[in-house]
């Protein structure tokens, strides 16, 4: 039985030590409530041919995700709000100006013929990446999917030696004389771009282009200041909070008290190392979801030790008392957790936002709870009792006649 113990209690000790190299290695992720960042609303306008509909919002949605992405944001937001808006969160980014140039412009792409008949758009891109021209300037190489491909060989195969107009967003950024047949479907687009240029042209065709114009209607910076100020008052809280926590149980439950808090301080550090290691990122309602988590975790310690005492007060030695009290309490446990975590998925699946940042800490943290509660806890207290359990059978609060 000693033996098992040990090797329970090294493995506890292995897990804390990865956890400890994950914090060390992953910091944990901030959202933009406490890192800063962008704040964009973006509104859909109508376009000849096209009225904004739910359709087209959803379209619209999923060519901003996709150029967001590009652009290696972490965590990102990108949620619909009402009929016509999109909400656009860049956690970490200072410049609303340079992701509004990359995820608001519609980005039609056209090649046209000599007379002005578009052959092309970047609707029939297979690819588009970064390439030089001949003089070492930043250049867009290009890849034609079979049909557009087809088509634009056609037109340079009958217009060599003219030029033909490469149009972006009805203004022309290239416009090459044809030296040959085009028909193998690849190419370069050159002009006067910068690298940054260039390389937002390439983010937003391979995004796709937006089926209707968006205007922006509001833009703004959340400053670092703010967040500093949200993270010191909401640590503080969360600080405080645990501290109480602490405090009432060692002075209410004595010696298991202190093993509760043991098993407490497990658990802090198991949950921001899952957090950390799952990249999931941390919002002001994500701290308020892990504090409250942190009273949960303490909750199921107390349904624990109240099951013990009874044990003990029916008359049963220490070491089967605390079985039978584990056994019994287990069911009540997982009930309540179980219930939580149902409620802490439908916010996730449901929500937006921040809703499922607090969704992510409440759900880890039932399930790290229910580890330490059964697990951590058990443990220290086995740890304590294979010792010499008469000894510290009247630390638990139960005076024997």
């Amino acid at each position: 039985m000693q033996r098992g113990l040990q090797w329970r209690a090294l493995l506890l000790l292995a897990v804390l030590a990865a956890a400890g190299v994950i914090l060390y290695q992953l910091p944990i992720k901030l959202g933009l409530d406490l890192r800063g960042g962008v704040h964009i609303v973006l509104e859909a306008q109508d376009a000849p041919g096209t009225k904004v509909d739910a359709d087209v919002m959803a379209r619209a949605k999923a060519v901003i995700d996709r150029r967001v992405n590009a652009l290696g944001v972490a965590e990102p937001i990108v949620q619909l709000k009402g009929e016509r808006q999109i909400i656009v969160d860049l956690p970490g980014s200072r410049d609303p100006q340079k992701a509004i140039e990359v995820i608001g412009k519609t980005a039609v792409l056209e090649f046209r013929d000599p007379e002005g008949n578009v052959v092309a758009t970047g609707a029939d891109f297979k690819d588009a990446y970064l390439e030089q021209d001949q003089y070492g300037r930043p250049a867009v190489g290009f890849e034609f999917k079979p049909e557009g491909a087809k088509r634009f060989g056609e037109m340079t195969a009958a217009n060599v030696g003219r030029q033909a107009p490469i149009v972006l967003d009805g203004q022309v950024i290239s416009n090459p004389v044809i030296q040959s047949a085009i028909t193998e479907g690849r190419g370069i687009i050159t002009g006067s771009f910068t690298y940054e240029e260039a390389k937002n042209l390439v983010t937003q065709l391979r995004a796709g282009a937006l089926p209707v114009p968006l205007k922006v209607v509001e833009d703004r910076s959340v400053g670092p200041t703010l967040g500093r100020e949200a993270i010191d008052k909401s640590f503080k809280a969360a600080v405080v909070g645990v501290i109480l926590v602490l405090l009432y149980m060692l002075i209410y439950y004595r010696l298991p008290g202190t093993l509760a808090d043991l098993a407490l301080g497990v658990y802090v550090i198991l949950v921001l190392a899952t957090m950390a290691g799952l990249r999931a990122t941390l919002t002001l309602p994500g701290i308020a979801g892990f504090i409250l988590s942190v009273g949960m975790a303490v909750d199921a310690n107390i349904l624990i030790f109240e099951r013990i005492k009874e044990e003990l007060q029916a008359g049963k030695q220490l070491r089967p008392a605390i079985a039978a009290g584990f056994q019994r309490a287990f069911t009540s446990i997982l009930d309540s957790n179980v219930t939580t975590l149902i409620a802490a998925g439908v916010l996730f699946f449901l929500g937006t936002g921040p809703i499922k940042g607090f969704a992510v800490t409440l759900g880890l943290g039932i399930l790290v709870s229910l580890f330490t509660a059964v697990v951590v806890t058990r443990l220290l207290l086995s740890l304590l009792v294979e010792r010499d359990p008469d000894k510290y059978a009247p630390f638990f609060g139960v005076a024997r006649g």
